[in-house]
């Protein structure tokens, strides 16, 4: 069905839906709109900052976004703003220390699973039992293979640590944006690091399941990042794609994570201007 956009009020922008298919079915949220995005795909948008942030915890009004858009206390004071987000191996929960005891409790203190994952390479990385598809559509993966299980989120942050050393835990965004990654052997990488590695704590899991994702992305354009802060115009380009947590565009790439809580106004462009300096597919 085509979704007609001639304009929308400005709203902050939230994390985009993504929700399995073939491909991925993609929406920008903006305040309590969802815009679906698939139907958009090869027409003209235009996205606005207003110069307003809005905190994405307590939605105060902030001159500038920390960490996944939150203001200055919220970013200092909720567990989910804190070091161990990122870096799960260093959580404290069990000193009682945490920020927020019950919040740890209920989301840290339970299952998690340790996978590999083919995002513009083999990674490795973490997430509850029960959104581990989510998780790898998010980062873009068109492969993903659990290979460790955890009974919490500590345990799995030690394990992907130890993995760490032998597989990088990161991704590159330049080659996520620029083309579509080869496929690889997850299973014989896990199998090769089943042999090399003695586990700090978690168990190995037997003949894992590979899933593999595709993205709705007509062709890739050029690799550059878009940023909204600082411009006093609008963006205006194609889209070509979306792609983990960016629309990929033919001026650019837009990581909608990076401007969570950003207000934006979105408006559907009947011409855009042409690609700058020709098409560029890839530069891997």
């Amino acid at each position: 069905m085509e979704t007609s956009v001639a304009s929308l009020d400005a709203a902050p922008i939230g994390r985009l839906a993504i929700e399995p298919g073939d491909p991925a079915r993609y929406a920008l949220r903006l305040g309590d709109v969802a815009l679906p995005l698939n139907p958009l795909l090869g027409r003209g948008l235009s996205l606005t900052f207003t110069g307003r942030i809005f905190c994405t915890a307590c939605a105060a009004q902030t001159s500038r976004a920390y960490g996944g858009g939150y203001c200055y206390d919220c970013f200092t004071s909720l567990a989910r703003a804190d070091l161990c987000m990122v870096s799960p191996d260093r959580c404290h929960h069990h000193l009682g220390t945490c920020r927020e005891p019950e919040w740890g409790s209920a989301f840290c203190m339970q299952p998690h699973v340790v996978y590999l994952a083919n995002t513009a390479g083999a990674k490795v990385g973490l997430t509850r039992a029960d959104r581990t598809v989510g998780r790898w559509l998010d980062q873009g993966a068109v492969q993903g293979l659990v290979v460790c299980t955890a009974a919490t989120r500590r345990d799995a942050g030690l394990i992907e640590a130890a993995i760490a050393r032998h597989v990088s835990d990161r991704a590159d965004w330049r080659k996520l944006v620029a083309a579509d990654a080869p496929l690889l052997d997850l299973p014989a990488l896990a199998a090769e690091l089943r042999e090399r590695l003695a586990l700090p704590c978690g168990t190995w899991v037997d003949d894992g399941y590979v899933n593999a994702l595709t993205y709705p992305v007509l062709r890739y354009g050029l690799v550059e990042q878009v940023q909204l802060q600082g411009r006093n115009t609008p963006f205006t380009s194609r889209l070509l794609g979306c792609k983990g947590s960016y629309l990929l565009f033919e001026h650019g790439a837009f990581n909608v994570s990076a401007h969570a809580g950003f207000e934006v106004r979105v408006q559907a462009v009947d011409d855009p201007p042409p690609p700058l300096g020709g098409e560029q597919t890839s530069l891997f």
